[in-house]
């Protein structure tokens, strides 16, 4: 149920406090899984998890392939902590809301992020099952988490977005999928509201504003996780062409079967990548 209350950092600090008693010892990276991909947290081993719905002020997802859980374990040597289960702004949620889960993990010592999420392609190599690299970001959400009552306690109100997505931890993506062979690209993500698709039109336009892919999450978490100085690396599992670029019409059980079907090679990347970003934070 949707609560009409302001989710602020007194509440996030009672979910971390909740969470890292729970926790042996501080996970080192927090993984956002998106649309289909919550069967990567099955990787994990020493796993736990517990419902959104035990810890305190969490949000509930009702988007179909978000579950609600907060997983926790070792990722190939690493602890990690998981969020299967993304909110969006589409489904009544106010960006504070949206963000609450990843200031919470934030809030209880992950410094480092990885955001997956399931786009439709709009350049030339953004066919589906490759994956892309955001290096930028294009928000059309008209909404921005850190617009409001300011709370100095979440990072400044205006936050420097020049390298919103880590040029490090981009660059040690880059060196994994070459040495694993995974079909990526570094692109410009176009976040929209949603629900519905986008135009071709709309997607003509987006295209001549620079967008190689199109999607509806991410942004909101981004924003927020930069303003709290966090180091963000988003990627992106192609599972269709956007509208217009195809003849048949798109279906959210499309994008949901793709992102399935992607799940397992984003999953080898992660189990190269996530080690060498521990790595690169202690040198």
């Amino acid at each position: 149920m949707r609560s009409s209350s302001t989710l602020g950092f007194a509440e996030a600090e009672k979910a971390a406090r909740f969470l890292a008693r729970r926790w042996k010892g501080t996970p080192r990276i927090g993984i956002v899984l998106g649309s289909g991909l919550g069967g990567m947290a099955e990787q994990l081993a020493e796993p736990h998890r517990i419902s959104y719905r035990a810890i305190p002020h969490f949000p509930i997802p009702t988007a179909a392939g978000h579950t609600g859980m907060v997983h926790w374990g070792q990722w190939n040597g690493v602890p990690v902590a998981i969020l299967e289960g993304r909110l969006h702004l589409y489904e009544g949620w106010r960006p504070d809301q949206v963000a609450f889960p990843v200031r919470v993990l934030a809030q209880a010592g992950v410094r480092h992020f990885v955001l997956t999420c399931a786009v439709g392609g709009i350049a030339r190599q953004a066919v589906p099952g490759s994956f892309m690299i955001f290096s930028d970001h294009l928000n059309f959400q008209g909404a921005n988490v850190l617009a409001g009552v300011e709370e100095v306690r979440w990072g400044p109100r205006f936050v420097d977005l020049s390298e919103a997505y880590d040029p490090g931890l981009r660059a040690l993506a880059r060196q994994a999928a070459r040495r694993l062979k995974v079909r990526c690209f570094e692109g410009v993500y176009a976040c929209v509201l949603g629900p519905s698709y986008e135009t071709p039109a709309e997607i003509r336009a987006l295209r001549w504003l620079g967008a190689d892919a199109v999607g509806m999450s991410t942004v909101p978490e981004v924003l927020a996780l930069r303003a709290l100085g966090r180091r963000v690396l988003a990627l992106a599992t192609i599972t269709n062409r956007a509208a217009g670029l195809v003849m048949r019409p798109l279906t959210h059980e499309e994008v949901i079967r793709r992102a399935r079907e992607s799940a397992r090679r984003l999953t080898g990347w992660l189990d190269v990548l996530v080690p060498r970003i521990v790595e690169s934070a202690s040198r």
